[in-house]
């Protein structure tokens, strides 16, 4: 299988990663909402274990769609793809350490992490719009940890909101690339 059809299968089944973006948007919104009208510790755990279940609620929205869950076997960028996923859980000790000093850190310091695990999305779906996103969470985390080190949900009412704008431009941006390899086949 040549990348390029790769990239297609990956745009095609994960209908450019809208689903995701648009499940782990409803994670950081209701993780948000903790920390806005809870505690937040309450929102850390949102976020921190609602996060290792946004693969498996992505496929159980593309199956509710009708759609495959998953890649062909044949598809060389499962295996990226797993690697990538594995990219947020193993760097968690970071954001507890910059969460341990100042709980406020807690969404700059996922933020961070969460959009440099989306680069590599890129190459995975063959979608330059991923360096965007990632661009927009690493630089407002930044900003946000560095600027704003006193508010504690900002970060994720933020990230909430770009994700859910990312939703919609992933499946637009995929869609018009499937078109566009579909004419020049």
């Amino acid at each position: 299988m040549l990348v390029r059809d790769a990239q297609r299968e990956s745009r095609s089944v994960f209908l450019g990663g809208s689903v995701g973006q648009a499940v782990s948007g409803t994670l950081w919104a209701l993780s948000a909402a903790m920390g806005t009208w809870s505690t937040h510790r309450r929102a850390i755990l949102v976020l921190v274990i609602g996060g290792m279940f946004i693969f498996p609620v992505t496929q159980l929205v593309l199956r509710a769609l009708g759609r495959r869950s998953g890649l062909s076997p044949g598809n060389p960028l499962t295996g990226l793809a797993m690697q990538i996923a594995f990219t947020v859980p193993l760097t968690l000790p970071v954001v507890g350490a910059a969460t341990l000093h100042n709980v406020n850190w807690f969404y700059p310091a996922c933020m961070i992490i969460v959009g440099a695990h989306y680069l590599p999305f890129i190459f995975l779906y063959g979608m330059i719009e991923f360096g965007g996103l990632a661009a927009l969470l690493l630089g407002g985390g930044v900003y946000l940890g560095l600027r704003m080190p006193h508010d504690f949900v900002l970060g994720g009412w933020f990230t909430a909101a770009v994700l859910f704008l990312f939703a919609a431009i992933a499946r637009g941006a995929a869609a018009r690339a499937d078109r566009r390899a579909a004419s020049a086949s």
